[in-house]
């Protein structure tokens, strides 16, 4: 290939721009100078971020992926190319792969010895690749592969110096001098002189013939061979060597000035270094020297012209030598150097890379991007247009043959853009110096946020710029002096620009050179050398450069296969032997681009991450490159901050041939690389235990670049070839990374490789507890050459070591410790040198003596503090090592130094024997010698609990030969608290559980009882699971086993109390045997207790002794004869008898036995006791005196007798006592002058109701009863003044209680007042106030009608009164009113009727009724609520008294005698002188009907009589008397009949629960009426509130009276109504009607020896179920209607009024109705009981 010549003015857009860029830039020199190396293909950086950046996507099916069909099949090579030996695969399964550190460890002690090992996941872990391939933007770097190669390097900087050299001289070195018709090497020609001791050595031993046969100069050997090497070497090396002889001590003495310190171990920290003195990388393309060297090249064209045929030609414009550079310009000094015209400024050259000691925003400014090109047309074109791969041209001379080489073109321009860098924008030595690191730890203010902006150029860290602070540009003053006068006689180097003094120069210059000129500094080298930075691209654009490169460089290069009919493809073999070729190749230079040490921090990682994928299972899988680091295990954790690169990931992306040099990790770490996708990566892997051969073989092959550069390793640019390797000895291995596979890097190995193609990689270090002496060796490295380290060792170390008594575990410890102690003695060795040598200069010392008082002290500061400081307040200033621990700074000059360094180092301008007294210094401890010995202590006994432990296993064993188990015990549960691996704890445990189980043998025979033998034998032998423990358990009971046990302890070796217990037990058992053999052959002379006790001691042995047996025998029997003799005379049931007796029959006690004979006796007279009280109890009728005998008889003579015949005996005793004691009780109380002491009739009736359950009446019963009925009379008294004679008699209280309910609402005085005509509320217009309806309006609580309530339901006004009524309270039907009619009211005329559903009493009826209390035997129920009635009526006749005297009465007061007529009508007892008085008065003041009203005597019922239930029958089957009526229909006779049932009978009345507030009939209650609105009829007709005026409803004929008019109301008809007008809760308020509780909880009646029976006395009325009665309902649960009766039939049957008791006397007679009244009524189970009361 030929190389675009640079000066021409197509150069920058023949040049393949990066792709990524969108500007055209084709910014040209200040000094007119053509542009070098391809500017416009370099940018510094992108015109935008590249986070802003957006290409197309890759297409990931385009690249080699993991379990995809584009993947490389994985083969392992067993002839490698240079021979070498695979590195070890390894395929962990799924369990292994869980955890990477374990696996880690398991393959660590094969896989160290190759340095390097591939691990390849389960098929099932496919993690998914997670970076946005369209943001995603990255810079790479360019490598010219031969460049890269040590000796090739070393060999075309040896040349370049040369021609320099000859050039100052006036000499041109245009070719290489032949011999033999051969171009001949010089710098081999050197080499070999070199190795033979110098030139006069090799000329006196005439050793030139040799060194011609090591060139290679092996054929027919002239004779002037000799001669002409001896020629050449004289002519062109000899004079170059005495020179670098004389000037190499002074440019050395030079660099060591500048970089603080002698070349030896290191000069400086980085491969790329500022160069303020003459370089030789400083070359320029139109130098002589390069012309020179070119024209040296061309002289091998002949040599490689038929090798290189292949290789396509590139047709690109060819600059001829004649092209004279562009003027320069005006010099701003003023001054005319003394070789003007020759050189041009290097701080004029355009920047093609920017050190990462730039910051982003600068470079961004001060450099560009050139413009897209158009795409490739074919792999020609494309390989032509690419600069990766062409022939070097050091000059615009003609290109001969397109292959001269100069890779120093590269780092001139790299040197040139930091030249002019570090003029621009100089800067102190410090920050320079700080800033010259790898840049691994992440800044925590400056994270980088454009893509690549912190991307390093190469792994080494930028130069430190050394000497004072610069201002002025290079050629402005003399490098030496640093003076800018005398410009007259300053020089100006062609090489580096800068200006010496001709008489500051060793040896001095005295005439102005005639030639280029260059300064000593870059004739003798100082060995720099840096790759350049590349293009910007995105994933898919680097793709179709890599494959465009690939395609080109191999399309004609690939021999024809006849097979295939086309060239044959590319193996890997073949281009990893192209590869090699290329790198060792002084002719052909290729040059690629490596997108390398990419941050993920700012591009984004691979692997799915926490924050941007959180549900991803690989975002926490701990393969994750993001969590490895982190690892539990990994020692990386205890660093405080992340490091980019180390703890945090760098990317890789990679083309054809891009390489990475040898080199091992940062601190020796492990490192895991993880390859995403792309094309093969080829590692080579060097064993750590190998590195110093290696690092010796490096030297041994390229001298003269360690020369300058000790720290060579650490830079990763230097590649050798592994043959060479080999040849030195050094062990080299390979393998073959692909798509989805991890390569383990261990520690100290160091590693290189090269890409096959297009892929991406992604890396990370991490440390398992073995990396810890392998980082503490990096760290003392990288002090010895001076590089700065990444973190902390010391900080990682403490920070793990404060957390010891938590968070260590003994693992950490086990590393921790030596490591603490290395700490511990170092820091006290270097501090005790530093304080010796401060101690020599003063008295006391403030560090180690205590002072006391104003006495002379030294001068030093001393603090001791342990708070976090920045890493730059703690680093080393001359060796860049972290002093954590101990530190010394200079309070002039603020620099740190170790301890190593303290005072040595000239930190300020004070001599050194003061800076070691320390005056102006302070020496800072982190830790006193104290504190770091405690924490030292504290680790290193937690290291030592498992050696401790092992030393207190063996000295138990050693001391005792039979130790005890509980110690033994004690160290086992000791040893397994310890979470560590400890060796005797598997054989200890296996030891104890054996003397465990032996113990628990043991156990059986000294502590446990026998068990209780099974009862059932039979049961037991069943199973034969059950048959074999049987089994098993009397062998276990073997006697033999003692004496077994007690062998196999000696044999065990070991001491416990069970052995001593059992030795006892053994011969216990012994002596038991014969004592128990002795008593059972004198059985009779011993008692139970001592047989007891003897057997007890056998059993206790818990094994199978003969004579227990025996004895157990004996035993019971004995026992047996012991308990028959002593209940003998005692109260024992049947069944304990019959027990006793069988258990003798079992024990075999003999026939003759008195005590079985005995209890035989008395089971024969139980059982004849217990036939005949059975026979007693199950009787018809129950003989008392039988029973009581019989109960005293199994008293008196202790029958054996069963407990539950006895109980049911007494329970029937008792009952009849217990009835007999209430009679008596009741009986005599009722006898009581005091009326108060007289029993509640409540509690009699419920006496006399259980007595029914009795089969007998006690004595007194009769008597009871006759006063009962004597109390019961009165109530039907009552009953008859109510109108409630055919009712039940407990309807008497809860009719009273309704009549109290109206009445209270009907002679209110208090609220209910004469008032004026008031119209209901629902009439009235809506009110504006709306407090109007609040409770405070008295009109809310308007009451109206006769019964004095709120408005509710339908309401007719009286035409006359205008008072308001309730038409239920009426009886008015909505459908029989009409809109039109009038109606007037019955206070109004007397005429009209006002219906009543029971008589309303006369109050001095009541009163008298209520005088004849005293005299009865008990306290009625009802005595309480009629002295109320009575009260009330009182109360209101006083009230109204001053109304009723006629002698007072006007006309004026008839609408107050009018309201109080209402509310005396509407009370259910009758006032009737008030009645008649009002009556009489309105009708003299304003009369409706013609004649005054009549004298009310009594208020009847206005309800027809209904027949009774056997009226109906009667009247149904046609007879008159009902003993003609079929014999199932005849009432049945109540006679007394024992019950053969215990169970109480279920026909008793519910108790009675409250009324409801209001029925769903319809019936007005208090509170309830629903709202409804009335309004007069515009006729002036009244109107029925709650219908609407249109309504045609005509009022019945009967509203003015009614007459012959028959009112449905009153029929008997069946109504649809829910419930008749005569519900008996019509006007009840809620809960104003409480029934008693009959027999419920809380009754005060008695309960317990009496069941439920019928409710009282009910005059032979039945219950009926339904109607809304709540009367009624309260017996519903107890009472059964029969599904053929119709519920309205029974109303009718059972209803009957007092003043119909004539019309009903006539079909049953009055005294068959007196007859059931006296007589006990029972309801029995089957009968239905249906009840009928009238409502109130």
């Amino acid at each position: 290939m030929v190389q675009v010549p640079l000066s021409t003015a197509a150069s920058s857009s023949t040049m393949r721009a990066s792709p990524a860029s969108g500007t055209n830039s084709n910014a040209t020199s200040t000094r007119g100078k053509p542009g070098v190396n391809g500017n416009a293909n370099n940018p510094a950086t992108a015109p935008q971020p590249l986070s802003a950046m957006h290409s197309l996507p890759l297409d990931l099916t385009s690249v080699e992926r993991r379990g995809q069909p584009t993947a490389s099949r994985e083969s392992s090579k067993r002839i490698r190319p240079h021979g070498l030996q695979e590195a070890p695969t390894y395929r962990p399964t799924e369990e292994e792969f869980k955890d990477p550190f374990e696996y880690m460890k398991k393959i660590a002690p094969e896989a160290r010895q190759y340095g390097i090992c591939k691990i390849i996941p389960p098929d099932s872990w496919k993690p998914d690749f997670a970076i946005d391939t369209e943001r995603f933007h990255f810079r790479t770097r360019k490598q010219e592969l031969n460049s890269v190669e040590g000796s090739t390097r070393a060999n075309l900087t040896y040349l370049d110096q040369l021609a320099k050299f000859h050039k100052q001289h006036g000499t041109n070195l245009n070719r290489f001098p032949s011999v033999d018709k051969r171009p001949l090497d010089l710098y081999k020609l050197k080499k070999a002189v070199e190795t033979r001791g110098g030139f006069e050595k090799v000329c006196k031993l005439k050793k030139w013939a040799e060194i011609g046969r090591d060139l290679g100069y092996s054929g027919k050997i002239m004779s002037s061979l000799s001669t002409s090497l001896k020629n050449s070497y004289q002519r062109w090396l000899f004079p170059y060597e005495e020179y670098l002889r004389m000037a190499k001590p002074g440019v050395h003495q030079q660099l060591e000035f500048e970089y603080g310190g002698p070349l030896t171990p290191s000069p400086a920290n980085s491969p790329l270094k500022k160069s303020y003195q003459n370089t030789p990388s400083s070359l320029r393309g139109e130098s002589p020297a390069m012309r020179a060297s070119d024209a040296l090249n061309a002289s091998m064209k002949d040599e490689y012209e038929k090798s290189m045929k292949n290789i396509p030609m590139l047709d690109a414009p060819v600059a001829t030598p004649q092209q004279a550079p562009p003027a320069a310009p005006t010099v701003t000094s003023g001054f005319t150097p003394v070789n003007t015209g020759g050189f041009t400024p290097v701080n004029a050259a355009p920047a093609t890379f920017t050190p990462i000691t730039i910051n982003r925003r600068d470079r961004e400014e001060r450099s560009f991007t050139p413009p897209r090109r158009p795409p490739f047309d074919t792999p020609i074109s494309s390989a032509k247009n690419t600069p990766e791969y062409r022939p070097s041209a050091l000059s615009s001379a003609p290109v001969v043959n397109g292959f001269t080489s100069n890779p120093l073109l590269k780092r001139q321009m790299s040197h040139d853009s930091l030249d002019s860098r570090s003029r621009k924008g100089s800067q102190p030595l410090e920050d320079s110096e700080n800033s010259g690191r790898r840049s691994k730890r992440l800044k925590k203010d400056a994270v980088p946020t454009v893509a690549g902006s912190h991307m390093t150029l190469f792994r080494p860290t930028p130069p430190r710029i050394p000497g004072e602070h610069r201002s002025s540009a290079p050629g402005e003053k003399c490098e030496h002096c640093g003076k800018n006068e005398d410009l007259g006689n300053l020089l100006l180097c062609d090489s580096c620009d800068h200006g010496y003094h001709m008489y500051c120069l060793d040896p001095q210059v005295t005439t102005k050179p005639d030639y280029d000129w260059h300064c000593p500094r870059c004739l003798v080298g100082d060995g720099q050398f840096g790759f350049e930075e590349g293009g910007i691209y995105s994933l898919k654009q680097f793709q179709e450069k890599a494959a465009d490169f690939k395609e080109g460089y191999f399309q004609n290069k690939m021999p024809f296969d006849p097979v295939l009919n086309c060239p044959r493809p590319v193996t890997e073999d073949d281009i990893e032997r192209e590869f090699w070729r290329l790198v060792a190749s002084l002719e052909e230079t290729v040059e690629v681009e490596y997108g390398a040490d990419i941050h993920s921090t700012t591009h984004g990682s691979g692997f799915p991450t926490i924050e941007k994928n959180p549900q991803d299972p690989y975002s926490t899988d701990p393969w994750n490159l993001n969590i490895m680091p982190y690892h539990a295990e990994s020692l990386f954790r205890h660093i405080k901050s992340d490091i980019s690169g180390m703890t945090v990931p760098w990317l890789y992306v990679g083309m054809i041939f891009s390489t990475f040099c040898w080199h091992n990790e940062d601190h020796y770490a492990y490192s895991a690389n993880y390859q995403h996708f792309g094309s093969t990566k080829t590692w080579y892997g060097i064993p750590g235990e190998d590195a110093e051969k290696f690092e010796e073989a490096m030297r041994d092959a390229v001298p003269e670049l360690f020369e300058t550069q000790p720290d060579l390793l650490f830079q990763l640019v230097t590649l050798l070839t592994p043959e060479q390797l080999k040849k030195a000895g050094v062990r080299v291995y390979a393998l073959d990374q692909r798509a989805g596979q991890f390569v383990i890097t261990f520690p100290q190995a160091y590693h290189a490789g090269f890409n096959h193609g297009f892929n991406f990689n992604e890396a990370v270090n991490f440390a398992p507890n073995d990396w810890e002496p392998f980082g503490d060796t990096g760290v003392e490295r990288l002090q010895q050459f001076r590089r700065q380290p990444c973190f902390s060792h010391d900080e990682l170390l403490w920070t793990a070591a404060e957390g010891s008594n938590s968070t260590v575990t003994i693992q950490t410890a086990k590393w921790l410790t030596p490591a603490l102690e290395r700490i511990r003695d170092r820091e006290a060795v270097q501090r005790k040198l530093f304080l010796d040598k401060h101690k020599e200069h003063e008295g006391p010392c403030v560090v180690t003596d205590v002072v006391e008082g104003a006495g002379p002290r030294c001068q030093i500061g001393f603090i001791v503090d342990d708070k976090d400081v920045p890493e730059e307040e703690y680093q080393c200033t001359y060796c860049k090592s972290y002093a954590y621990l101990s530190r010394f700074k200079c309070d002039a000059s603020g620099k740190v130094m170790c301890m190593l360094h303290a005072g040595n180092y000239d930190c300020c301008s004070a001599p050194q024997e003061q800076r070691y007294a320390g005056k102006g210094h302070t020496l800072y401890y982190r830790q006193t010698a104290e504190a770091i010995e405690a924490i030292y202590q504290k680790v290193a006994e937690k290291a030592n609990l498992p050696e401790q432990w092992e030393e207190k296993v063996e000295k138990i064993l050693e001391d005792d030969p039979t130790p005890p188990l509980k110690t033994l015990r004690t160290l086992l549960n000791e040893g397994e608290r310890i979470p560590y691996t400890l060796k005797s704890l598997p054989t200890l445990r296996s030891f104890v559980e054996r003397c465990n189980e032996w113990v628990e043998e043991a156990t059986n025979y000294i502590v446990r009882k026998q068990q209780n033998r099974r009862k059932n034998e039979k049961a037991w032998r069943k199973g034969s699971k059950a048959a074999e423990m049987e089994e098993r358990d009397r062998e276990l009971r073997k006697i033999e086993n003692v004496k077994k046990l007690i062998k196999e302890a000696d044999k065990l070796g070991f001491d416990c109390p069970e052995i001593t217990q059992l030795r006892e037990r053994a011969e216990a058992i012994d002596n038991f045997q014969i004592e128990a053999k002795e008593a059972i052959s004198n059985i009779v002379l011993r008692q139970t207790k001592d047989v007891e006790e003897l057997l007890e001691t056998g059993r206790g042995f818990n094994v199978d002794i003969p004579e227990i047996e025996k004895l157990d025998n004996i035993l019971q029997q004995m026992k047996w004869n012991d308990r028959a003799r002593d209940n003998r005379g005692q109260f024992l049931s049947l069944k304990e008898v019959q027990d006793l007796i069988e258990e003798g029959v079992k024990l075999e006690i003999p026939e003759y036995n008195d005590y079985l004979n005995h209890y035989k006796e008395q089971r024969n007279a139980g059982m004849a006791w217990e036939a005949k009280a059975k026979e007693l109890v199950n009787a018809e009728v129950v003989h008392y005196p039988q029973l009581e005998a019989l109960s005293n008889q199994a008293q008196a003579a202790a029958l054996p007798v069963s407990p539950d015949t006895l109980a049911q005996v007494d329970q029937i005793l008792n009952k009849q006592r217990e009835a007999h004691r209430q009679i008596v009780s009741l009986f005599e109380r009722s006898r009581s002058d005091d009326f108060t002491k007289r029993p509640k009739y409540s509690e009699v009736r419920e006496t006399m109701e259980h007595l029914a359950e009795l089969n007998s009446k006690p004595n007194g019963t009769l008597d009871l009863e006759k006063e009962q009925k004597r109390h019961e009379d009165w109530m039907r008294k009552g009953k008859k003044l109510f109108g409630k004679a055919n009712a039940p008699l407990h309807i008497l209280k809860s009719h009273m209680e309704y009549v109290l309910e109206r009445n209270i609402d009907c002679f209110d005085i208090n609220s209910d007042k004469p008032r004026l005509p008031a119209e209901p509320a629902s009439r009235e217009p809506s009110p504006s106030d709306p407090k109007l309806h609040s409770w405070e309006d008295p009109k809310f609580r308007e009451v109206f009608c006769i019964c004095r309530r709120i408005e509710a339901g339908m309401m007719i006004e009286c035409e006359l009164c205008h008072e308001w009524y309730h038409g239920k309270c009426l009886k008015i039907a909505r459908g029989k009113v009409k809109d039109d009619e009038k109606y007037t009211c019955p206070i109004c005329d007397w005429r009209v009727r006002i219906p009543r559903d029971a008589a309303r009493p006369k109050l001095e009826d009541l009163q008298s009724w209520q005088d004849e209390i005293p005299g009865l035997p008990f306290q009625p129920d009802e005595e309480d609520i009629l002295a109320r009635i009575i009260d009330n009526a009182q109360e209101f006749r006083s009230h109204v008294a001053p109304f009723c005297n006629p002698v007072m009465a006007t006309a004026d007061e008839s609408e107050t005698q009018r309201f109080y007529l209402r509310k005396i009508e509407g009370a259910e007892i009758l006032l009737a002188y008030e009645t008649n008085f009002f009556r009489q008065e309105l009708h003299k003041w304003s009369p409706v009907a013609p004649e005054p009203p009549p004298v009310l005597e009594v208020s009847k019922s206005t309800r027809k009589p209904r027949p009774t239930k056997l009226q109906k029958l009667m009247a149904q089957h046609g007879v008159d008397d009902p003993e003609q009526l079929p014999q199932a229909l005849r009432t049945k006779s109540h006679n007394f009949k024992r019950k053969l049932s215990n169970e109480p009978s279920s026909s008793r009345p519910q108790p009675l629960q409250p009324a409801p507030g209001r029925s769903d009939s319809g019936t007005p209650t208090s509170h309830t009426f629903p709202v409804t609105t009335a309004s007069m009829h515009p006729l002036g007709g009244p109107t029925i509130s709650g219908i609407p005026p249109d309504h045609s409803h005509a009022h019945p004929s009967h509203f003015g009276g009614f007459a012959g008019v028959q009112d449905p109301h009153f029929s008997m008809s069946p109504r649809s109504s829910t419930s008749p007008a005569f519900a008996p809760h019509a006007f009840m308020h809620g809960g104003g009607m409480q029934s008693p509780p009959f027999g419920a909880t809380g009754s005060p009646r008695a309960t317990g020896i009496f069941n439920d029976a019928g409710y009282g006395r009910i005059d032979s009325v039945a219950l009926a179920a339904g109607g809304d009665s709540p009367m009624r309902d309260a017996f519903v649960g107890s009472v059964t209607v029969g599904p053929g009766h119709d519920l309205q039939q029974v109303f009718n049957d059972l209803t009957h009024q007092a003043d119909e008791d004539d019309k009903t006397g006539k079909v049953v007679e009055r005294e068959r109705e007196r007859e059931k009244d006296r007589e006990n009524t029972k309801w029995e189970e089957n009968e239905d009981m249906e009840l009928f009361f009238d409502g109130p």
